[in-house]
């Protein structure tokens, strides 16, 4: 039997420390992992609790691992209309977070639910987006919207667009590269695409299409983030978005363009628009009518769902919504929504619901469960290393400029030391060149596996430049 590292146990620490909800077994070696890695993975946990450095709650398919510090929720109850997990689903379930639905939600969710043959045959409906008027017609109710701006306001209001994004970006990046790819059945998990992400390692035994879809979302993210003050509900936004996710996963000439071609979606009883033209117009006032709405949560939901109902591109349309729907909280800097722990067959009803019925009520239960659960994730981490610091955030790409150009020409310390001198001299004003020089030395001394991929840095860059800075 191969030796348990230290090393190993740690990673796995560091997720349940990011996690104060908790994690299952399935988010830890995912959806797909063979008994054998679930059972790796439970001697790694064994050892953690039996150090007091972890802890389980729950049984079977509901238990939940956290930090031996984290105060974990209320536990989780099995789901309602559930059958029975049977042994070889026990721990991998996807249910095993029950969310509260209204009885308007729970109503959809059995008409969904009906056999094909009972649930009548419909097409695209123009009226269910010609017949939202912007800043009048409302999914979401002022009392939803009022108590998720309470849950998703921090102390970034005042700064820049995406300040608060950029400040949570590492963890924004694992959570929502992870938890997008998982409802389009990805497999990988948790600590698979931390690692791919920070490290660029690709797991064991997943396929090229999951690695791509993982990295395409850390992409898309990223240029969300970076071009903040440029984002919002236009063509040069979701184009580019749709380019970056569908990157590698679809043909060159699909990748950033309205489709012209017939889209397989989640429904069989739904069909959408086939006519390129109408496409064009209906993508054009959906981006009309979401850039004319003022509330960041009605906008945030409004593409949540007419995106994915329209399918505009030929692919990766339920992703590029999911990405979109963060474009008003990374500008207005509010906590994102990541969909971290949103269980597949509830999103895929949600989804059945606007496409069949045009009906919102279970994708509003969904999305107000899934921000707040989001929200309060990132307050936490917020708190955990306190308010931004001002400097580091109006230095901020001086500083990443500066470190990656240090680290990709393999500097020595003298080296580096009079390289910052230099760039400090001639890019930085007097009063703040002393301050500059202290955060870039920072910089580097704390630059280590796990914090490089934010300068965009290769792994063999950085280990290249890592030997020639231990040797000095």
């Amino acid at each position: 039997m191969a030796t348990i590292t230290e090393a190993e146990l740690a990673a796995i620490e560091r997720v349940l420390e990011d996690r104060p909800d908790g994690v299952s077994m399935g988010d830890l070696v995912g959806s797909g992992a063979s008994e054998t890695k679930r059972r790796q993975m439970r001697l790694r946990l064994s050892k953690l609790i039996e150090a007091g450095r972890a802890r389980s709650e729950g049984e079977r398919r509901w238990t939940r691992y956290f930090a031996a510090a984290a105060t974990s929720p209320t536990p989780p109850r099995p789901p309602p209309a559930q059958e029975p997990a049977g042994e070889d689903d026990a721990e991998g379930a996807q249910d095993a977070i029950a969310i509260p639905l209204s009885s308007p939600g729970e109503g959809v969710r059995r008409l969904v639910r009906k056999p094909v043959l009972q649930r009548t045959p419909v097409g695209y409906k123009r009226q269910f987006l010609s017949s939202y008027k912007p800043n009048v017609s409302e999914y979401l109710p002022q009392s939803v919207r009022d108590r998720l701006q309470k849950i998703g306001t921090i102390d970034s209001q005042t700064q820049p667009a995406g300040t608060y994004a950029r400040n949570i970006l590492g963890r924004l990046l694992i959570d929502l590269s992870w938890s997008s790819s998982k409802l389009e059945g990805n497999t990988y998990s948790i600590l698979d695409t931390e690692t791919l992400i920070e490290l660029g390692k690709v797991a064991e035994g997943k396929s090229a299409e999951e690695t791509a879809m993982i990295l395409n979302h850390k992409g898309a993210i990223e240029f969300l983030v970076d071009a903040a003050d440029d984002i919002g509900f236009n063509r040069y936004t979701l184009l580019n978005l749709h380019s970056l996710l569908a990157e590698n996963l679809l043909d060159a000439g699909s990748i950033g363009r309205l489709r012209t071609r017939i889209v397989a979606i989640t429904s069989s009883v739904y069909t959408p628009l086939n006519t390129p033209q109408v496409i064009e117009e209906c993508f054009d006032e959906l981006l009309a009518k979401a850039e004319a709405i003022q509330n960041p949560f009605e906008q945030s939901f409004f593409a949540c769902i007419h995106l994915p109902y329209l399918q505009p591109f030929e692919d990766v349309n339920k992703r590029v919504s999911r990405l979109a729907a963060n474009i008003p909280f990374i500008k207005r800097n509010l906590a994102p929504i990541s969909f971290i722990d949103v269980p597949k067959d509830l999103y895929v009803e949600a989804m059945l619901g606007v496409y069949e019925l045009n009906r919102v009520e279970l994708a509003v239960d969904l999305f107000q469960w899934a921000y707040e659960r989001s929200a309060r994730r990132y307050t936490a981490i917020q708190q955990s290393f306190g308010a931004p610091d001002a400097f580091r955030l109006r230095y901020r790409e001086q500083l990443r400029s500066l470190v990656a150009m240090i680290v990709r020409e393999r500097l020595s310390r003298p080296a580096a030391t009079r390289a910052i001198d230099e760039f400090s001299t001639a890019n930085v004003p007097i009063v703040d060149r002393a301050a500059f020089i202290e955060a870039s030395q920072t910089e580097l001394v704390g630059l280590h596996e796990g914090s490089f991929a934010r300068y965009k840095i290769k792994p063999s860059e950085f280990y290249a430049w890592k030997a020639q800075w231990e040797a000095a």
